[in-house]
């Protein structure tokens, strides 16, 4: 590990001036990643920023309209631990409770899970399938991005210089609405994915699907929203012929690889396995909703 310097600012004021200047930043949330990545020599900064004393990092609360709005510094512990995340977010919860081990949990970050943008993470295809926006800051104000174009690459993300991930924001979901997020992999000390799936189903007072969102990971380049494969389903009766035709078009859409955890084949069939499997998931959580 090369020498860098560490800065603990207790503000998003203190944050912004120590970035550029020509400077390699990195941060630093729950560590889990950062740190190693640094031990080992794969990534290099000048400047290592601990974000966890910063108060709109640090948040996890409920908004009088529903959204849920979770820092980019809070552990996924303390989400899957809230009740009423859980009851709201059930999909939410399906990831947040797999990435890492439990005492990686303790540490581990959303906003960290995000920003390190592996085509393989866990949370960015159920937060997509939420509908979830980042809010993301400089010292010339704020914007908001939808999750599924955050993502540029393996490893890059949509971060503009001076400019860091402040919150994920959750919106509120319909009444008459599940999400369910799944992963594969070939056991359980090995905790990247080679395939994952998310899918939300928004049923209508008819007993229809009124809106369907579908996300892959670990498939291609980036985590992918397959708008296609939900627009598939709007206006038909949820049942497997419908999913079936939906898992298919999410399948077509992947772009998988061969590497040492699985051939490409395997991830195109496991994206229509899972899909399926998200979808009914989705569905039985939608009708219990009711």
């Amino acid at each position: 590990m090369r020498a860098f310097e560490y800065a603990a600012p207790r503000s998003l004021d203190e944050v912004f001036p120590l970035l550029g200047n020509g400077r390699r930043v990195r941060f630093l949330a729950g560590g889990t990643d950062i740190i190693v990545q640094l031990r080992e020599r794969r990534v290099e900064c000048d400047l290592l920023i601990d974000v966890k004393r910063i108060p709109e990092l640090t948040e996890l609360r409920l908004r009088e309209d529903g959204t849920l709005e979770i820092g980019a510094a809070v552990p996924c512990a303390e989400i899957y631990e809230s009740e009423e995340v859980a009851r709201r977010f059930p999909g939410l919860i399906d990831a947040a409770s797999l990435i890492g081990g439990i005492q990686i949990q303790s540490r581990a970050s959303l906003g960290g899970n995000l920003c390190n943008a592996s085509p393989a993470a866990d949370s960015p295809p159920a937060l997509i399938a939420l509908g979830a926006r980042l809010l993301l800051a400089s010292r010339d104000g704020t914007r908001e991005l939808p999750v599924e174009e955050f993502f540029l690459g393996p490893g890059q993300n949509a971060l503009r210089p001076g400019e860091l991930l402040v919150k994920i924001l959750v919106p509120p979901q319909p009444p008459r609405s599940g999400t369910r997020f799944l992963r594969f992999i070939p056991r359980n000390e090995m905790d990247i994915a080679v395939a994952n799936a998310a899918a939300r189903l928004d049923l209508g007072a008819d007993g229809r699907i009124a809106n369907a969102r579908i996300a892959v990971g670990a498939v291609a380049p980036t985590p992918l929203f397959v708008r296609e494969a939900g627009e598939r389903l709007v206006g038909r009766e949820p049942n497997d012929a419908a999913f079936e035709e939906a898992a298919e078009a999410a399948a077509q859409a992947a772009r998988p690889i061969t590497d040492m955890r699985g051939s490409a084949a395997q991830r195109r069939h496991l994206t229509r396995v899972l899909t399926l499997r998200a979808l009914r998931g989705a569905l039985a959580r939608a009708q219990e909703a009711n």
